[in-house]
């Protein structure tokens, strides 16, 4: 009986043992987990962009893997309000305001700390403080000099709904980049005249409708279009990867304050359903950091850096030269009334 006592004890001091050795390795995997947190991103903006921003967020973050989805930012809108709390998102990086601002209505967006919302003037951000701006671009005219002389171009943009320009014109209305100019246009002349603008692009643009303005600048530079309104970046972009040597288009801007003459706004918002919310912060921290931003101030997206002090490296116009339309982004909202009017002309 004793032997069986021993036998029993032993049993217990090794059973003892293993749950402790158990424990031990749970505990470990649970901090090489912590140290390891994998957080996802949902990427509305540009690949060259975010790509270039996540490498180095991952480099000087060794302990946060980010898996980025990309897509069409109105695509991943409509993903994160079907997911709802289940969403697997923990980051949302957006083209443009509206989507964002779409999200934080529907209460989507957690609030940001105060020390991300300071790296942004806050005209760039969230009224609510609930996405910060990382980047900006800003709308002109892209045209062929063969086609549409630099006399003969509009100073505003309802100029393009007159009858010169039919045949001259394309145009890109589902990008969502044209969504903030349709905002300003119809906070500038009101809704029946805007109506009334759009109308008059239909007319003039028929036959030359693109789907993307990457498409659209193409067009123009092969002489296909004569003209059309873009963000800047569209057009250096296309010039870095034909050669200045192969570009024969050039760009203008519309008058000072003209509703054609918009900032659009490029910016980041943490998910309130996120369950890494620290690390999730923290990749929104790296973004308008001045490391985050010194990289969109080199790279050949074109984008303007608006965070932390920071300036473009490129040669393209200074971004505090430029003379834009007042809109404020609470003025663009969630771009939803334009989409309306879009659509009531028959251009979506």
């Amino acid at each position: 009986m004793g032997s069986s006592t021993h036998l029993a004890s032993g049993s217990r001091r090794r059973a003892g043992m293993l749950v402790a050795f158990a424990t031990s390795a749970l505990a470990l995997s649970a901090c090489g987990a912590a140290s390891g947190t994998t957080i996802t991103l949902y990427n509305g903006q540009h690949v060259q962009t975010t790509d270039a921003l996540v490498a180095a967020f991952e480099k000087a973050h060794p302990d946060i893997h980010v898996a980025v989805r990309s897509d069409s930012e109105n695509t991943l809108d409509a993903q994160i309000i079907q997911e709802g709390s289940r969403s697997p998102a923990d980051v949302f990086f957006a083209e443009n305001s509206p989507a964002l601002e779409y999200l934080q209505r529907k209460g989507l967006l957690a609030s940001l700390p105060r020390d991300v919302l300071a790296a942004t003037p806050s005209r760039f951000s969230s009224p609510a403080g609930r996405w910060v701006g990382v980047t900006a671009r800003v709308s002109d005219v892209v045209y062929d000099p063969s086609l549409v002389a630099r006399r003969d171009l509009p100073s505003s943009i309802l100029q393009l709904a007159e009858p010169r320009y039919r045949g001259l014109l394309g145009l890109a209305p589902s990008e969502t980049d044209f969504q903030p100019i349709v905002t300003a246009v119809l906070h500038a002349e009101g809704r029946s005249r805007t109506l009334a603008w759009l109308e008059g692009l239909k007319r003039n643009a028929a036959g030359h409708l693109y789907a993307s303005n990457e498409a659209l600048t193409l067009a123009v530079n092969r002489g296909a279009v004569g003209l059309a309104v873009i963000d800047q970046y569209y057009w250096y972009r296309l010039r870095a990867s034909l050669g200045a040597g192969s570009m024969h288009s050039a760009l203008a801007y519309f008058a000072p304050r003209d509703p054609g003459y918009v900032v659009d706004v490029s910016g980041a918002g943490v998910l309130a359903s996120s369950r890494h919310r620290t690390a999730a912060e923290a990749l929104v921290r790296f973004l308008v950091s001045r490391a985050g931003q010194e990289i969109i101030a080199r790279s050949d997206s074109f984008e303007y850096p608006i965070a932390s002090g920071v300036v473009t490296a490129q040669p393209e116009t200074p971004f505090d030269a430029l003379r834009p339309d007042p809109i404020t982004i609470a003025q663009i909202g969630t771009g939803s009334t334009a989409v309306d009017m879009l659509r009531e002309a028959q251009l979506l």
